[in-house]
This record gives C-alpha cells, sequence and structure tokens, in this order.
C-alpha cells in the first residue's frame, strides 16, 4: 500500500513538472546554411538544428513525417500529456511553453485527417464504416424522389375538383419542405464539419470563459487562451475517440464509449483551472446549457426564415 502510495505522489509530482529541457551541445559546429560557427543545438542566426547534415533517404523519410506531425517529438509529448496530464499541459502551453508541445490547431486538423482515414478503411477489420451510413441516406433520398414523382402522376391521373389543394395535400408538402431543409442542415453541416466544431468550440468557449476567468490557477485568463484550451480538450477527446474507430466497436459499444470519454472533460478542466471537482462540474454545467440553449434557438430561428424565404 505505501509502495503505491509512493508511486502516486511521484506522478502527481511528474504531473506537475514533467519537462526537462535537454542540456546545450558544447561541440563546434558550422551551419550549412549561413555559415555561422556556433556551439549549440541551433544555429543562433538563422535556427537551422545542427543535427542536419547531407540528404538521404532516412532525413527524407523523417521530413515527411515531419509535415504530418508524426515524426515531431512534440507530436508524441502533447498525445502524452493529453492522456496523462491534459490541465496542466494546457496550462504550461498558455504560460508560453509553446516549443515543447504540438500546435493545437495543426492537430485538430491532423486528427480530423486521421480519423476520416479510420473511418474510411483504415482500421483493423479494413472497412468502410462512412459507406452503410451513406448508402441507407442515398436510399432513403431515392425513396422519397420516388414517392413524390408518384404523387406528382398521382396527382395529374386523378381528376382534379379546384385549384386549391385539400388540408392534407398541404400537410403533406408542408412536411416535405421540412424534411427536405433537415435533410439539407445536415448534409451541410456533415460537409463542414471542421469548420462547425470550430465556431462550436468558440461559441462555449465563451460562456465558459466568463464562469472561468477568475480562476485560482489563472486568474486573468483572456477569451482567446480559454478557446484554445478548448481547442485541446477536443484533440484529447479525439484521442480517445480513436480507438473505438481503430477496433470497429458495435454502434452501441462505441456509443457508451465516447459518452464515458466525454465525461472525462471535467479533468483538464480542473487541472487549468485550479477548482474543485464541485467547481468545475456547475460552472461547466451552466456553460454547457447556455451552449445548447444558443444552438438551439440559432437552429430553429434559422428553420423558420429559410422556411419562410423557401
Amino acid at each position: 500500500m505505501e509502495r503505491l502510495k509512493d508511486k502516486y505522489r511521484r506522478f502527481k509530482e511528474w504531473q506537475l513538472q514533467p519537462y526537462q529541457v535537454a542540456p546545450i551541445s558544447e561541440e563546434e559546429h558550422k551551419c550549412a546554411t549561413c555559415g555561422t560557427s556556433y556551439q549549440g543545438n541551433y544555429c543562433p542566426r538563422c535556427g537551422q538544428s545542427a543535427k542536419i547534415g547531407r540528404y538521404s533517404f532516412k532525413n527524407a523519410f523523417k521530413l515527411f513525417l515531419d509535415v504530418w506531425g508524426i515524426g515531431n517529438r512534440g507530436m508524441f509529448r502533447t498525445c502524452r500529456d493529453l492522456i496523462l496530464r491534459p490541465g496542466y499541459m494546457i496550462r504550461d502551453y498558455l504560460r508560453g511553453m509553446q516549443m515543447a508541445y504540438y500546435p493545437p490547431f495543426n492537430m485538430f486538423f491532423l486528427l480530423i485527417t486521421l480519423t476520416l482515414l479510420i473511418d474510411t478503411g483504415l482500421n483493423i477489420k479494413g472497412i468502410n464504416r462512412l459507406e452503410p451510413q451513406q448508402s441507407s441516406i442515398t436510399h432513403e433520398d431515392g425513396n422519397k424522389d420516388e414517392a413524390q414523382q408518384a404523387e406528382v402522376q398521382g396527382k395529374h391521373i386523378s381528376p382534379t375538383t379546384g385549384s386549391s389543394l385539400s388540408k392534407e395535400e398541404k400537410r403533406e408538402q408542408a412536411k416535405r419542405k421540412v424534411d427536405e431543409l433537415v435533410d439539407k442542415t445536415t448534409e451541410f453541416i456533415d460537409q463542414h464539419m471542421s469548420a462547425f466544431a470550430l465556431i462550436c468550440l468558440l461559441l462555449f468557449s465563451c460562456p465558459l470563459w466568463l464562469l472561468f476567468r477568475h480562476c485560482p490557477a489563472i486568474p486573468d485568463l483572456c477569451l482567446s487562451e480559454c478557446f484554445v484550451a478548448m481547442v485541446y480538450i477536443s484533440n484529447m477527446l479525439s484521442i480517445y475517440t480513436i480507438l473505438p474507430a481503430l477496433l470497429c466497436f458495435s454502434f452501441k459499444a462505441e456509443l457508451i464509449y465516447n459518452i464515458l470519454a466525454l465525461l472525462l472533460v471535467t479533468i483538464p478542466i480542473k487541472q487549468l483551472s485550479g477548482y474543485g471537482y464541485w467547481g468545475t462540474i456547475w460552472r461547466l454545467s451552466i456553460a454547457s446549457i447556455t451552449l445548447i440553449f444558443f444552438l438551439l434557438s440559432a437552429f430553429i430561428a434559422s428553420f423558420f426564415i429559410m422556411l419562410f424565404l423557401w
């Protein structure tokens, strides 16, 4: 029991201060780019690394990985810290320790790309997880088109008793318009999921910042810093949700897993703000309710405006 307590204590100490900067090399280098002679790991004039040498397949492969953030040590460190110490890591980044971690927005789009690759076949079963959904949507759209064509043909065949539509026909026409608007809205969100997610994070950051702007750990928290923190927390959730997609969980198991992963949002916000669990939960709940209310209001207002204009 004492050994477990000691390991937990050392883990908590590591959470607060895990990053150690490598010592400066005393070896003499001459920069191949600007010709400056220096001691250290990087050229003080142009910033080129002292490890860069002649071009080789190994260097080319490293550069290829760096483009996607995979070969960058900061990417692995960021993923590790987002899992083991997310709030403390975000606090370090906001305080200026930015060279140690991968940029939040680059990581956001990289994880979205990785998720898309996994859903389209880069998983343990090699199946396209999006194909059944797309085929079902196409099938439903085909059924709707056939029903509309049959309805139009029926109207031409059946005798008309007047120029005005009956109540049932008006109700069916209104229902069809509503269904088409919902389908178009859903399709638009699916096609612009990245932008929609960033907008939701920005909207969520506003009430969250009002509730956490005087938190004990960062008493002068800015709205932009709160937004960056939410992007990092979104990246943390993406890392967690990649696992069920990679292992091809069933729909029910994946839904339960994602709900449990969503509950972990409390941990990074608690570590970032310095509040206790209760203080974090009630503030987070108010911010979530505010976001849901705003999104529902905006959706209903835009829906009726589109319905009126259409």
